[in-house]
């Protein structure tokens, strides 16, 4: 990790909502930036106090402007339908040398470039980044550095795994990255209940099996390189009850992922499309 790098980037934070405060909380856990090279700001002043309240020498100040004004990095933590009057409020005040960072899928950093006399890149992070792991997707604009990119990532990467992505993969690598912990949720959910109802086994203990369970074969994928399929034949023999599961899920799944990929993809063309024209409707 570059010290000097990151003593130089003062980072703002404009919306301290969930994403908005686990990033500030992850960075200054990780040790990535102390508190007291932060800035925020949030609609509910509140909300910004709190975070102020429990991390000494963090800045708080009244609006999106103002996190403009004093920042080197402007993180972009607020509702994608709220981005358009965000950057309305900042375009005139962040400058050629800033670095802009929305964390919203359906921006475009080409558009967002066309608004605003800063650089941009956009960051799409995991909820899993507050156990400070997984990955940060990061797709730059034309006008990034390889200085801001360093600066960027250096912030980052002491509590996940930066990962460049084209912008054409955005949404895909959203659905595996930001949205896959939500649906491995509902998966395992969906398992203990169903454990539950049909043998009486406690649900916290169901709960800690599963989630043991989880945590142990994502270290074998990672630390271990084991693959998906290996992961599977060490577990099934042929004919046995592992095996006679697996055949179940193969069955009865069929294409409900190529589906579900289908239905986000969908649903983010909209999104894109009604950010593009929210967008250009905002005075230039």
């Amino acid at each position: 990790m570059n010290k000097g790098v990151i003593a130089m980037a003062a980072a703002g934070f404009i919306g301290t909502g969930n994403m908005g405060r686990m990033l500030v909380e992850a960075m200054i856990r990780s040790g990535a930036l102390p508190a007291d090279r932060i800035t925020a700001c949030n609609r509910t002043p509140r909300k910004a106090e709190e975070l102020a309240e429990a991390h000494s020498g963090l800045r708080v100040v009244p609006a999106p402007e103002d996190v403009a004004r004093l920042s080197e990095i402007v993180f972009i933590c607020v509702r994608p339908v709220d981005v358009p009057d965000v950057v309305a409020s900042i375009s005139s005040v962040v400058g050629a040398h800033q670095l802009v960072v929305p964390i919203a899928s359906p921006i475009s950093v080409e558009d967002l470039e066309s608004i605003l006399p800063a650089k941009v890149a956009l960051v799409i992070p995991s909820v899993v980044n507050r156990a400070l792991c997984g990955a940060t997707l990061c797709v730059y604009g034309k006008r990034a550095t390889d200085t801001d990119i360093r600066r960027l990532e250096s912030l980052l990467s002491p509590f996940s795994t930066p990962v460049r992505i084209e912008e054409r993969f955005v949404r895909v690598a959203s659905d595996l990255s930001s949205c896959g912990p939500a649906f491995l949720a509902l998966f395992l959910q969906k398992f203990v209940d169903a454990a539950v109802a049909e043998t009486g086994i406690d649900r916290e203990l169901a709960g800690r099996l599963v989630s043991a369970m989880t945590l142990g074969t994502a270290k074998l994928l990672t630390a271990e390189s084991f693959t998906f399929a290996s992961i599977r034949e060490r577990v099934a023999v042929p004919g046995g009850i592992t095996a006679l599961g697996l055949e179940l899920l193969e069955r009865e799944w069929n294409d409900v992922f190529v589906r579900l990929v289908r239905a986000t993809h969908a649903k983010f063309a909209e999104d894109c499309t009604a950010m593009r024209e929210r967008l250009n409707r905002r005075p230039r």
